[in-house]
């Protein structure tokens, strides 16, 4: 479809809500959020071709990973349908992560996201609006919640800032409210996951079978920058690129976030070195590695924009 470019960026807003689709920090839930300028409503266009039908994938600007129907089917309470996650692309059944993408029948500006599963990707809480989970429900019939509206995401014309070391946020409220207004805190130390890791060539290959791997404590993508550069010799932690590769046909993602997902382990990062024709190059089919970063505060209001 017109609407979805292959390797472009886009936001769903929910039609009925104005909500957007919104991979949540965890790295596993999928919800609506009014956070239009975040990367965590930006999702890059994957299209492939199974069986002779066209379907388009959505991973997340922000960590990678797929929009995907659960195993579980069983919706979180007070939603309707199945639910919906992020997942790596060869988790779970390869169907999950596939979607076709048709028109309203009475409004051409409105689509439905339909699942391989026969069911629309919808929003919840129009009555009860803490209920922000996404779901997938039957076609019929089509809700409003399920009609949503694409915006296009224009990359940016240079890629974004080095990433620094975020700084602790002091509490602020009561003691009683005392976790409740942390923003960027610098994560606690003693969470450990598996990180696998593969240094690409200057052309962005990468051997498959030759992966390495290490444990690593924490959440700052800062510190993992600077882990994989000392392991490969270099005392700059900004000597590389680091991307998600969230399954063994999965796009890459540049991690230009502050923190990784905190409920997703092990992870897989290709290590792209800068100034290699790997990430020069403007045209993303000239090489698997290229890498095109979402401008979401492309004609966001000001208030909307999200702080560096």
């Amino acid at each position: 479809m017109d609407l979805f470019p292959d390797g472009t960026h886009v936001r769903l807003q929910s039609r009925e809500l104005g909500t957007y689709l919104y991979a949540d920090e965890d790295g596993v839930g999928v919800s609506l959020s009014p956070r239009r300028a975040s990367l965590n409503a930006a999702w890059q266009v994957h299209r492939i071709v199974h069986e002779g039908v066209a379907y388009v994938l959505l991973h997340g600007a922000a960590y990678g990973r797929y929009l995907a129907v659960s195993p579980d089917a069983a919706p979180p309470r007070g939603h309707r349908g199945r639910r919906v996650v992020q997942s790596d692309r060869d988790y779970f059944d390869p169907r999950a992560v596939m979607w076709r993408v048709i028109r309203a029948w009475d409004d051409g500006d409105d689509i439905i996201v339909r699942h391989d599963l026969q069911r629309n990707l919808r929003g919840n809480g129009r009555y009860r609006r803490w209920h922000t989970g996404v779901t997938v429900d039957d076609t019929a019939p089509w809700s409003t919640m399920m009609r949503w509206t694409v915006q296009a995401i224009p990359p940016r014309a240079a890629p974004p800032p080095d990433i620094r070391l975020p700084v602790a946020t002091p509490n602020v409220g009561t003691r009683r409210g005392l976790f409740r207004f942390r923003r960027r805190a610098v994560p606690a130390s003693d969470l450990e996951w598996m990180i696998w890791y593969e240094l690409a060539d200057d052309d962005g290959n990468v051997d498959e079978h030759n992966w390495d791997n290490f444990m690593f404590s924490g959440r700052s993508v800062f510190s993992l920058m600077a882990r994989v550069a000392f392991l490969e010799g270099h005392t700059d932690a900004n000597h590389f690129v680091l991307c998600v590769k969230a399954g063994h046909d999965a796009r890459r993602t540049p991690l230009v976030i502050d923190l990784l997902p905190s409920q997703v382990h092990p992870i897989n990062i290709v290590a792209l070195t800068k100034g290699s024709p790997a990430i020069n190059t403007d045209d993303y089919r000239k090489c698997a590695a290229a890498l095109v970063y979402p401008d979401v505060d492309a004609d966001a209001p000001a208030a909307d924009a999200e702080a560096p």
